[in-house]
């Protein structure tokens, strides 16, 4: 062991800095809290609160009763497990609830009027082939070109040779342009707020991928998946596996208020925006992070923030050994393009609804030419979200494709999609409560060739002694995902098992 080596090794106990408050910070503090017992770890976020996208509003009204507000996600899958293992560890996945399904279901926005989707059909593959037959989504054409996908050679390399294309060159080769804008467009578009001509096939689609280079076709995945009895759960659903989601009684924050709790107050520094770092290989604890409150020296530091704030980061370090690699991976991160969304929140009467969908909700094609993406019906999954004679409804507006929506004040927006609502499900009158949140560059876009980017990223991060990055930039945008990257992290730092 070198001198360096054996001076580091005596810094007792060890330090860890986690810089980003939202749910890739916390997982990571948590987790290193819980495999490392004996460290310090300190959690600094530059805003007033904890919970990055993820934050519930609970509003107590004199005339209505009370409404919990989810301005973010509001739910979570169980698959990867990775989400219900931290409630676990927690202690509270006994106060978990699951959605109502018997309105589980989703529908699609088809020439102005609302049409399930056909039970069965999950993203790409149709395990329930007479539904796709039958269904008015598509014209007699679309469905035979839909059939004729097991036909269709494999074609998972662009034309210039990269191994990536994009989920509408994929979709359109397989099962042709119809269902690619009817169908299966609207829904992954409605998971990545993307420009599908864009979003890469392996970065967000890997295991349709991984189907058709084993079985040749989608079609002959799912048969296969059927003889092994794989897909009861998706011959069970339309668009989505709603038995597979959990949610929490008071709102998604519950599970952010629930792991800040556990890090505890002495953990957690929030008004802390971090300036710069500065690395030197002749200290003990290489690794110094400074902010308005002064500067702090640590054994090591974790980037738990979006892709142009951890770029920006990086670009501040200071230390001749690293210099070069941070730059390096601070000009791919930057590299990573994010989208604006904003989530309109309107709680209505029922009474002036006219054509209320029993399902969770709709998303809506871009050949429809409508100015809202998709629109959630939270209280139809959790009832006790709102009093009896009230409905959520979210509504999503701008991503990708629609930003200059998003130049609107509130004021218009909520008047764009009460026009929109009027139209779609008969909505009339005004609503008992709305609200406006706006999530400014939130979702990263996977567009093709992310995952030689994230390659590339991870190269220069391996060269940087005692510095790390967890984002959801990097891989995987859910819930579920964002936890197992922080757990993975905290892993690797700590030497767990």
């Amino acid at each position: 062991m070198d001198d360096k080596s054996e001076s580091r090794s005596r810094s007792f106990p060890q330090r860890i800095a986690v810089i980003g408050g939202g749910l890739s910070g916390l997982a990571t503090a948590y987790y290193l809290k819980r495999f490392l017992p004996d460290a310090i770890v300190k959690l600094c976020e530059s805003s007033s609160r904890l919970g990055g996208v993820i934050d519930t509003e609970r509003i107590e009204t004199d005339h209505h009763g009370c409404f919990v507000i989810d301005h973010g996600a509001d739910m979570f899958a169980t698959e990867p497990p990775a989400a219900i293992e931290l409630c676990r560890d927690l202690g509270v996945a006994d106060q978990l609830i699951v959605p109502d399904t018997t309105r589980a279901g989703a529908m699609i926005v088809h020439r102005g009027k609302l049409v399930p989707i056909p039970d069965g059909f999950v993203l790409m593959r149709a395990t329930k082939l007479w539904q796709m037959v039958t269904t008015p989504l598509l014209s007699v054409p679309g469905k035979l070109r839909f059939l004729a996908e097991r036909f269709v050679n494999r074609q998972l390399s662009a034309d210039d040779g990269t191994d990536d294309i994009s989920v509408a060159e994929f979709v359109r080769h397989r099962m042709g342009a119809e269902v690619l804008d009817r169908l299966v467009g609207p829904l992954v578009a409605g998971i990545y707020t993307a420009d599908i001509e864009k979003l890469s096939m392996r970065a967000t689609m890997a295991p349709m991928v991984a189907m058709v280079e084993k079985h040749g076709s989608l079609a002959q995945a799912t048969l296969a998946r059927r003889r092994e009895n794989k897909d009861r759960t998706e011959r069970n659903s339309a668009g989505a596996r709603y038995e597979k989601f959990r949610g929490f009684p008071d709102g998604m924050k519950q599970l952010i208020d629930t792991l800040a709790a556990a890090l505890g107050e002495q953990s957690i520094q929030t008004e802390t925006p971090i300036n710069a770092l500065h690395f030197s290989d002749d200290r003990a604890r290489p690794w110094e992070i400074q902010s308005d409150q002064g500067a702090e020296s640590f054994d090591e530091v974790v980037l738990a923030t979006p892709a142009a704030v951890s770029a920006r980061l990086l670009s501040t370090v200071t230390g001749q050994a690293v210099q070069t690699a941070c730059e390096i991976a601070a000009e791919a991160l930057s590299t990573i393009e994010s989208a604006s969304t904003a989530i309109v929140v309107l709680c209505v009467p029922k009474s002036q609804i006219a054509r209320l969908p029993n399902q969770f909700g709709f998303v809506v094609p871009q050949i429809e030419n409508r100015k809202i993406l998709a629109v959630s019906f939270a209280s139809h999954k959790y009832p006790i979200r709102c009093p009896d004679d009230h409905t959520i409804i979210r509504v999503f507006v701008g991503g990708a494709l629609q930003p200059e929506l998003l130049e609107q004040s509130d004021d218009e927006i909520v008047e764009m999609v009460r026009g929109e609502l009027a139209d779609l499900i008969g909505m009339t009158g005004t609503e008992t409560l709305a609200r406006v949140v706006r999530w400014n560059n939130a979702m990263p876009q996977y567009h093709v060739g992310h995952l030689k980017r994230v390659e590339s990223i991870q190269r220069a991060m391996d060269q940087i002694p005692n510095l790390h990055l967890v984002s959801n930039a990097l891989g995987g945008v859910g819930i579920a995902p964002v936890i197992a990257a922080g757990k993975a992290m905290a892993r690797k730092i700590s030497g767990a098992s």
